[in-house]
């Protein structure tokens, strides 16, 4: 078997999984889904974007997450609700794309390649999780925080936008990472919202990326 074959069958068992457990909440093609968190909306972002892999288009993210829905008079239940499982969540056409290392490697200087993680770890001044310190090659840093406002919820559309437009080259595919693939869908939620497209996720990230020597590392 190819080594690309392995990928996609990867891929599609991952996904058969996913699709398992939407079916045990209850979820289907046409359910409305709103995810939250109470950390910023990098979780939440991962659900919207895990969604929208599985071709599932009617998800959104709670602007400012718990946070401003305790804010705005939101009530909160502390009981575990038990959800009307389905037969099936049946198979959507794929709605997100990812890259995988070998990809990136090769496509190196003809993407927008950005990385979501904080400053210091991107520019390689320390790093507490992984092998290597630094980042991709190419890549520029924008944390997932500041996609955000003081008080959790995001920038408007325009500022957004004003943010973003410098760090895209014109006409060029969008790469996000991250260190682990979570906060990378906080970017692309942003981008998507700032209405300049969604890019791509390449989900092994710096993690992966870091972990074969072989990979270039750069710092600063």
């Amino acid at each position: 078997m190819k080594w690309w074959d392995l990928l996609s069958r990867l891929a599609q068992a991952a996904m058969g999984q996913w699709a398992q457990r939407l079916a045990q909440w209850g979820i289907t093609p046409n359910t409305a889904v709103v995810a939250y968190d109470d950390q910023g909306g990098c979780y939440a972002a991962r659900a919207w974007w895990m969604l929208r892999w599985m071709g599932h288009h009617r998800v959104a993210v709670l602007d400012g997450g718990k946070a401003a829905w305790v804010a705005d008079g939101g009530a909160l239940d502390v009981t575990v609700p038990t959800a009307a499982s389905v037969a099936d969540y049946p198979d959507q056409a794929p709605g997100m794309d990812t890259v995988t290392a070998d990809e990136l490697l090769q496509r190196l200087g003809r993407v927008s390649l950005v990385d979501a993680r904080a400053g210091e770890r991107y520019r390689g001044e320390t790093e507490p999780l992984d092998t290597r310190a630094g980042h991709i090659p190419g890549a520029v840093n924008r944390f997932f925080k500041h996609n955000l406002q003081p008080d959790g919820r995001f920038k408007p559309v325009q500022a957004l936008r004003e943010d973003w437009l410098p760090l895209l080259q014109p006409g060029a595919p969008v790469v996000h990472q991250c260190g682990s693939g979570v906060t990378a869908c906080h970017n692309l939620l942003a981008l998507a919202h700032a209405g300049l497209g969604e890019g791509v996720l390449y989900p092994g990230s710096w993690s992966e990326w870091s972990a074969d020597p072989s990979r270039p590392v750069a710092l600063g």
